[in-house]
C-alpha cells in the first residue's frame, strides 16, 4: 500500500444513498490496488447502512468520526441536521486535503434544500468547496471515459442560462477548460464546443447566437493557439467525443452537458471540479430519496468517482 494516494470520502446527506454507495464501493474492495480510502462521516451510521445491506463493518476501512447525526435519520427526508453533518464533512476533508492529510476528494450527494435547512446557502458542492478553498474561478465538468465535458452554466432557469451565452464568457470557458484538462491530462487536447440551437442553427436558420456569440469565440481561441473548433450539432458532438474524436466538449447550459453523459456513461461517469486548488470528484448522481434506505442503489458512479481521484492525484 506504500505510495498510493489517499482519497478522503465524504459522507454526503446521510438520509439520501450516500452512505450505502460508500460502504458498497469501499467494502468490495476495488479500489484496494489503486489508493488508501478514508471516510469523512459519522461511523455509528454507517455502521447502521452496512449491517442494513449485509456488509460487516470491518470492510468499512478508516473512518473519520465527527459523530455529528442523532441515532436515527429518516431516509428521503430533508433536515437541518442532516444538512448541517453533510456540510461539516465537507469541511472537514478540505481541511485534511491542504494540510496534506489526504491527496483527493470525492464526494457522496448532499442535498441542496438540507444544506439550506442546515445554515449553508450555496447552490451545491461546486460553489461552497469554490468558497472553502478561496477559489474565484471554476467550473463543473463531468468526466465519462472519454467523455470530457465542462459547462458554460450551471444552476440556472434554461432562459437565464441562454443570455449566459456570449462571446466573452465562452473565451473564458474555452481557455480555462483547455488549461485544466490540458494539465489534468498531461497533454494537449482538442476541444469541440456545441452549439446552443438545434444543428447549431444550420447557417443561421434556427437562430443567431452561434454567428453573433459562439464562433467570434472559438475564432478567438483558435488564433491563441488552442485547439478548438465548433460549433457542432448538440445531438452529435457528445456522441463523437465519447468515441474518441475529441478530448472535451464545451457545453452550453446544464441539461445539455447532462443528459448525454448520463445516457452514454450513467452509473461511471464523475463530476470533476475544475479549477480547485484541492482534487475534487463526485458521483453524477443526487441523493436519490426515492430508493434511500432501501438497498438497492448502484455504486458505480462512487467506484468511479475514486478511481478517478486516485489516478489525478497519482499524476501530481
Amino acid at each position: 500500500m506504500d505510495g498510493l494516494p489517499t482519497i478522503g470520502i465524504t459522507m454526503g446527506d446521510a438520509a439520501g444513498i450516500g452512505p450505502e454507495v460508500i460502504v458498497k464501493a469501499v467494502a468490495s474492495g476495488e479500489v484496494n490496488s489503486i489508493c488508501r480510502t478514508v471516510i469523512i462521516g459519522d461511523r455509528a451510521h454507517l455502521e447502521q447502512v452496512a449491517i442494513s445491506i449485509g456488509v460487516e463493518a470491518n470492510k468499512l476501512g478508516e473512518v473519520i468520526d465527527l459523530g455529528n447525526l442523532p441515532e436515527i435519520v429518516i431516509p428521503g427526508e430533508d433536515s437541518a441536521v442532516a444538512g448541517k453533518a453533510s456540510a461539516e464533512y465537507i469541511i472537514k476533508a478540505v481541511e485534511l486535503c491542504r494540510s496534506g492529510e489526504i491527496d483527493a476528494i470525492s464526494t457522496a450527494p448532499i442535498s441542496k434544500r438540507s444544506l439550506h435547512l442546515g445554515g449553508y446557502d450555496f447552490q451545491g458542492h461546486t460553489e461552497f468547496l469554490a468558497h472553502l478553498t478561496d477559489t474565484k474561478r471554476f467550473k463543473m465538468s463531468f468526466f465519462g471515459g472519454n467523455l470530457r465535458v465542462v459547462l458554460l452554466s450551471t444552476h440556472l432557469p434554461l432562459t437565464a442560462a441562454i443570455e449566459r451565452v456570449k462571446k466573452d464568457p465562452l473565451i473564458d470557458l474555452i481557455e480555462f477548460s483547455n488549461d485544466k484538462i490540458s494539465k489534468l491530462l498531461v497533454r494537449d487536447i482538442k476541444i469541440a464546443v456545441a452549439g446552443l440551437n438545434p444543428h447549431a442553427s444550420e447557417g443561421g436558420m434556427f437562430g443567431h447566437e452561434e454567428a453573433d456569440e459562439i464562433i467570434p469565440a472559438i475564432e478567438h481561441c483558435r488564433a491563441l493557439g488552442i485547439d478548438v473548433s465548433g460549433p457542432y450539432s448538440p445531438d452529435t458532438i457528445f456522441l463523437r467525443c465519447f468515441n474518441g474524436e475529441f478530448d472535451a466538449v464545451a457545453a452550453l447550459y446544464h441539461d445539455q452537458a447532462t443528459i448525454p453523459v448520463k445516457a452514454l456513461s450513467f452509473n461511471k461517469a464523475v463530476n470533476v471540479t475544475l479549477g480547485l486548488p484541492i482534487i475534487r470528484t463526485s458521483v453524477d448522481h443526487g441523493t436519490a430519496y426515492d430508493i434511500a434506505g432501501k438497498g438497492i442503489a448502484e455504486h458505480g458512479s462512487m467506484l468511479a468517482a475514486v478511481k478517478l481521484a486516485a489516478e489525478l492525484a497519482s499524476r501530481k
